[in-house]
């Protein structure tokens, strides 16, 4: 049975089975902030099950996928007998997040994430992953190289960006290497880069996480000017108008400095409390 690679789902299937294995390879059990270790693992995408090949046999874990394309579930379905009962035809961006990775409702162990992701959807994929951060202990994936970059890159870079320190936050971060277009079928126009994120021992940010977004995203948004100017918009109290953050543009800021200014951006006037 052949899978044509679809160009409105974002397929380029991986044909190189080093760089495959090389990818689940990086798979380290790693335990989440409650010190529980994954068991489960959902494999995001696997079209023909090129690193569920990988990932089957490795006795650690249970492996799960999730595969929106109907051919490929049939695929995987006829060539993996294992996967039997751990297949979920349904699309990872709109699953409730409670159904996943087992289709069972009201689930809350934890479990890795593992793809060679669509490109035009990666971020929204990390941004999900983010809302499960707290049963999602791991992630390893392949993205659009220039995406894993500036997901990975730190301040003072120009790639370090609103997803580099929303990810930051909570993950810590790796960039483990490079692939070329010519493995994949059919080669996409850009480079890969895998990234590996693995839970941070952050509970709290210490600051409220809306307006924590608010001020990176808005901090950003105008990421040539100080932070004076690009955070006008939110009104800033004294508190932080007086700090030096302001005199700086958002590139240059850490995640703890980021967390600090938003502190300040919600720092309470004298008489403001009752």
């Amino acid at each position: 049975m052949y899978v044509k690679p679809k160009k409105e789902l974002g397929q380029h299937f991986l044909k190189d089975l080093s760089i495959a294995q090389r990818i689940t390879e990086l798979l380290t059990g790693h335990a989440g902030t409650d010190g529980e270790v994954y068991k489960k693992i959902l494999e995001i995408g696997p079209g023909t099950g090129v690193l569920t090949q990988f990932l089957l046999p490795d006795t650690r874990f249970e492996t799960y996928v999730i595969e929106i394309d109907r051919e490929s579930v049939d695929y995987l379905k006829q060539n993996f007998p294992a996967l039997d009962g751990r297949i979920l035809a349904s699309n990872f961006l709109t699953i409730r997040p409670d159904l996943l990775p087992t289709k069972q409702p009201e689930n809350t162990e934890p479990f890795a994430v593992i793809g060679n992701f669509p490109y035009n959807i990666s971020t929204q994929i990390l941004f999900k992953v983010l809302e499960m951060r707290d049963r999602v202990p791991e992630v390893v994936g392949m993205f659009q190289r220039e995406v894993a970059q500036r997901i990975a890159s730190g301040p003072g870079n120009k790639d370090y960006g609103i997803l580099s320190v929303l990810m930051q936050a909570w993950y810590d971060i790796t960039y483990e290497f490079t692939v070329g277009p010519e493995v994949f079928n059919p080669p996409p126009k850009v480079h890969s880069g895998v990234l590996s994120l693995r839970r941070n021992a952050v509970t709290e940010l210490g600051c409220d996480e809306r307006k924590f977004t608010q001020v990176v995203k808005h901090g950003f948004s105008q990421r040539r000017k100080t932070l004076r100017n690009a955070l006008k918009p939110l009104s800033p109290p004294e508190a932080a108008l007086a700090s030096p953050f302001m005199d700086k543009r958002a590139e240059q800021l850490s995640v703890a400095e980021f967390v600090a200014l938003t502190q300040l951006m919600t720092a309470e006037l004298p008489g403001d409390e009752e």
